[in-house]
């Protein structure tokens, strides 16, 4: 006759549900797992499988009744944890996204947008081409299975049931500092060819007036905008590559802040 005790039945959820909670929590923000496009049904069973082959590796596990308070309070806990990692790398999109918003402008499309149901708004056609980019790349590397890496990590650092040191999130915001340095730097090389050629066209404009500018100048800057874009992009895997490896490192750090280490 099998005989088990509640402790032990509270043992066996608990080593699933906790890493769960973190796992959903990054699932729900991070980049391409978590696209509004993908069901949430696929969402929860990709989380729940995660779960499975994380509990054994996740360390020991608080014996706390899941319905009680402090059940409730261990699960925001992870929820906001896992959160906080999967919006360390969405930021990267993010920089990508505003890089596209920046070369846009510049080469006279900031009024071509369509609505972007991954964002759930209106966003320009360079915005959306870069992000594309960044997600290939992003698989490409094997982008994916090294942020789970990461996530798995921080079970060593962070444990289920730890307190949080609100040092954590100041790394989370330092590291938000990114969003505008990385995309501007991804798309300085454009923004400086498109800003001379409208330096040019100004000065044209100035000494021969009877030529109309804004006739010739949308033409010149979407062709050499177009133009950068082919010789740019290749050149890109690179610079994103990088930045991937920061936002692993940046994990890393913001669950040490969390931990107090």
């Amino acid at each position: 006759m099998i005989d088990f005790q509640l402790d032990q039945l509270y043992g066996w959820m608990n080593a699933l549900l906790w890493p769960l909670f973190r796992i959903a929590g990054l699932v729900s923000l991070a980049p391409v797992l978590g696209e509004s496009s993908i069901p949430m049904r696929l969402k929860v069973g990709f989380a729940v499988l995660c779960a499975i082959v994380v509990a054994p590796l996740a360390g020991p596990m608080p014996s706390v009744p899941p319905a009680s308070y402090a059940g409730l309070l261990i699960a925001l806990q992870q929820v906001v944890i896992g959160m906080a990692l999967g919006l360390c790398m969405r930021l990267i999109f993010t920089a990508t996204m505003m890089a596209g918003e920046f070369i846009g402008l510049q080469m006279g499309l900031a009024f071509a947008s369509f609505f972007d149901p991954a964002t759930g708004a209106n966003t320009a056609v360079l915005s959306r081409l870069l992000n594309l980019v960044a997600m290939l790349i992003f698989l490409a590397v094997n982008g994916h299975l090294l942020m789970l890496d990461g996530l798995i990590r921080t079970f060593t650092i962070l444990p289920v049931g730890a307190s949080l040191n609100p040092n954590g999130w100041g790394v989370l915001l330092d590291w938000s500092a990114q969003l505008w340095i990385s995309g501007m730097l991804l798309a300085l090389p454009l923004v400086i060819v498109l800003l001379t050629i409208n330096l040019a066209l100004g000065i044209l404009n100035r000494t021969a007036q009877q030529l109309s500018v804004f006739a010739v100048g949308f033409p010149i800057s979407l062709t050499t905008g177009l133009i950068m874009l082919a010789i740019v992009l290749p050149q890109s895997s690179d610079f994103l590559t990088r930045f991937f490896e920061e936002g692993y490192q940046a994990m890393a750090r913001i669950a040490q802040g969390l931990a107090g280490q």
